[in-house]
């Protein structure tokens, strides 16, 4: 593990924020608050939601949140904000379907629609020790962003990668055929599709996540599936230590038997995440921090499923 803070990684723990709370703008900003960090000030700072389509949260980020989200980190004092995304379907389609630009506009946000990037502008990145046969492309933003940060959902994903949450929103940071390239053809035709979406994370380090898990899918997604409340936001530094606790609240709510059957740190897109050094290797290294008494008693109930895997 790398060096973090000038610990190690074995010895530091990953903070994990959580709120109880069925209001979205109360989520985005207590939950930053309760984290205690400002990765946003004097930032030029890039926003990646999930917009993989236009359905409603949690099949997509919730314009509330976003908009949420935007304001408070215009609040934490940004340089600039832009939002990047690469949808399934056409992004601008899915982007006009949700009414985002617009709103952005409002905002003074600028959209940067992955689809209009240049062939220059999808980065090759090909790591030595990678389940992609020939490595894969980044888009540029990401990995040049000053201030990256990430907003998901919680849900389950019926197509292979079992649970979308934070690693796996990234996903929409590498091209599709519609930009001349093949990988989302190799990834969903993949027996290791989870761990390539590990893989894909390696190249970039988001600064701050926001999860949306006011609603959830326990089964199906991620445009559909059986939702249920799951009344909380997390927020954290750390992609492995959001998912893992994500997992743990999928288990809490009681979500489908590749998630109930399965250790959370033995899930293939944590596992691989943790051996590629990218955050938290178990349960004794994450600290989920409640936002104050009123959600001390969720935090306890996640903690307790964390715990026990």
């Amino acid at each position: 593990m790398g060096l973090h803070g000038g610990i190690t990684m074995a010895d530091a723990k990953s903070r994990v924020a959580l709120v109880e709370t069925e209001d979205r703008k109360t989520g985005v900003l207590t939950s930053i608050k309760t984290l205690g960090i400002n990765p946003a000030r004097n930032k030029d700072v890039l926003i990646k939601p999930n917009f993989n389509t236009a359905d409603p949260a949690p099949g997509s980020t919730h314009n509330d949140t976003l908009v949420s989200l935007v304001e408070a980190v215009w609040e934490m004092g940004a340089k600039s904000i832009r939002l990047g995304e690469r949808s399934y379907p056409p992004t601008r389609e899915v982007m006009e379907q949700k009414g985002i630009i617009p709103l952005m506009n409002k905002l003074d946000v600028r959209i940067i629609d992955f689809d209009d990037l240049e062939g220059k502008d999808w980065v090759e990145v090909k790591p030595e020790d990678s389940h992609w046969k020939d490595g894969f492309r980044v888009a540029r933003p990401i990995l040049e962003a000053e201030c990256l940060i990430s907003t998901c959902c919680l849900k389950t994903h019926q197509y292979g990668g079992v649970f979308t949450l934070s690693l796996k929103l990234h996903v929409g940071v590498v091209p599709t055929s519609r930009h001349g390239f093949q990988y989302m053809r190799e990834l969903h035709g993949s027996a290791r599709q989870q761990e390539m979406i590990a893989e894909i994370n390696a190249p970039f380090k988001p600064d701050l996540i926001v999860m949306d898990g006011i609603e959830a899918f326990v089964d199906g997604g991620p445009m559909t599936g059986r939702r249920t409340r799951g009344n909380v936001f997390l927020a954290s530094e750390d992609r492995v230590a959001m998912d893992a606790v994500g997992v743990a609240v999928l288990k809490s709510l009681g979500s489908n038997d590749k998630i109930m059957g399965t250790k959370i740190f033995e899930q293939r897109q944590i596992a691989r995440a943790v051996e590629l050094g990218l955050g938290a290797a178990s349960s004794r290294q994450i600290e989920v921090v409640s936002a104050g008494n009123q959600s001390m008693a969720y935090r306890n109930r996640i903690v307790e499923v964390l715990d026990k895997g």
